[in-house]
């Protein structure tokens, strides 16, 4: 189940295309947690569909959108896939046997998946940042990248880029609404 896109708002390294993510394609995902800031802070390339292995309270949680991934990363261990500091809060309505917030959980991924996965951290050096997590037909999966991180003039870059797209933006709807008047 090998899906690899490259998407994000900050513009693409050299020699890079950008595509839609794989939750934007279908139109029958819910989109349970974002993680907005690694667009801002990586170079997003690759993108990979992973199913998630949660107990029953966290399942619950994360339904009801009790989960961040602010500072939250992937890394490849022992020949498995791991997701680790992302925030699950309590479900409010679990009793004793409910979830620790912050555990390290299982990603499923096939073994090909895996050892690209372990062969791009290692050699390149590129890091694995969940950028998604949503709800696909009844399943929770979370969506990771291959990301490179970005330099502070990297960042000033992009920021430059996105108010000139808005401001390019802003003058085509006046010298719209001038013609029409």
């Amino acid at each position: 189940m090998l899906r690899s896109h490259i998407g994000s708002d900050a513009p693409a390294p050299p020699g890079v295309e950008r595509k839609d993510t794989l939750a934007q394609k279908d139109p029958g995902i819910k989109i349970l947690s974002d993680n907005r800031q690694a667009g801002h802070n990586y170079f997003l390339m690759d993108r990979f569909e992973a199913g998630m292995v949660l107990t029953g309270t966290e399942v619950k949680a994360a339904k009801a959108g009790k989960m961040q991934l602010k500072d939250s990363y992937a890394a490849v261990e022992g020949r498995e896939a791991w997701l680790h500091n992302a925030h699950i809060s309590e479900y409010s309505h679990g009793n004793r046997e409910n979830h620790p917030p912050v555990r390290n959980r299982k990603l499923l991924l096939h073994r090909g998946e895996i050892d690209k996965l372990l062969g791009k951290t290692r050699e390149q050096g590129l890091a694995l940042i969940p950028t998604k997590v949503y709800l696909k037909n009844g399943r929770i999966k979370c969506e990771l990248a291959l990301a490179r991180g970005k330099k502070f003039h990297d960042k000033r870059e992009a920021e430059r880029n996105r108010t000139a797209e808005e401001e390019a933006r802003a003058a085509i709807r006046r010298s719209k609404a001038r013609s029409v008047e």
